[in-house]
C-alpha cells in the first residue's frame, strides 16, 4: 500500500527548515560585521605604520591607496549587511599594489 504524504506534512518540514535558514543568514552577517569592524580597527596600525616610514625610501608603501581598498572593502561589507542583493554587483577593481 502506497503512503500518501498530506500537504500538512510539507507545512512542517518547511516550518522546520526554515529556521535554519534564517540563523545562516544572521549568522553570515554577524561574521561579516566583525570582518567590517577589524578593518575599521586597522586605521591606528597603518598610522603607525605610515609614520615610522622612511619618506626617503626608494620604494614606498602608497598608504593611501591601501586606506582607499580597505574602505571599499568595508562599504561593500557592509552594503551587503544592509541591503543583500541577489544579483552581484559590480565595483572598481582593488589596485592591491601598494608600493611605487
Amino acid at each position: 500500500m502506497k503512503r500518501q504524504l498530506w500537504p500538512s506534512t510539507f507545512l512542517i518540514l518547511g516550518l522546520c527548515v526554515a529556521p535554519a535558514a534564517f540563523a545562516d543568514a544572521d549568522a553570515e552577517r554577524e561574521a561579516l560585521a566583525k570582518i567590517a569592524h577589524e578593518l575599521e580597527a586597522l586605521e591606528p596600525l597603518i598610522r603607525e605604520a605610515e609614520s615610522q616610514a622612511n619618506p626617503d625610501a626608494r620604494i614606498r608603501l602608497r598608504y593611501d591607496w591601501l586606506r582607499q581598498d580597505l574602505l571599499r572593502v568595508q562599504q561593500g561589507i557592509q552594503e551587503h549587511i544592509d541591503v543583500p542583493r541577489e544579483e552581484p554587483r559590480t565595483f572598481p577593481p582593488l589596485r592591491g599594489d601598494y608600493r611605487r
